[in-house]
């Protein structure tokens, strides 16, 4: 497959892009060797290998999800720059 001047151009109205000449050249130049790249991945010999779904066979463990409460309120307000001492204040943002 080859990337042509044109396909360059409708890349870059869909993806918002302004090129001048000099960088649209260097854009399709980068484009062909993606894409040459690419190719070339195809002439190797993937025959009874798996397709991998993740990079590595590690797992998340994940710990239970349990409702522990470390912090109370006077403590969580005590750094706050401003507080009533029910509530974090903070400057107004919509009038």
């Amino acid at each position: 497959m080859k990337v042509d001047k044109s396909t360059v151009e409708k890349i870059a109205h869909l993806s918002r892009l302004y090129f001048n000449e000099n960088d649209e050249e260097k854009m399709l130049q980068s484009l062909n060797d993606i894409i040459g790249w690419v190719d070339k991945l195809s002439e190797v010999d993937t025959e009874g290998v798996t397709p991998l779904t993740h990079m590595t066979e590690e797992l998340n463990v994940m710990r239970d999800d349990t409702n522990v409460s470390n912090l109370n309120r006077e403590e969580g307000l005590a750094n706050a720059p401003q507080q009533n001492g029910e509530y974090f204040k903070v400057p107004r943002v919509l009038d």
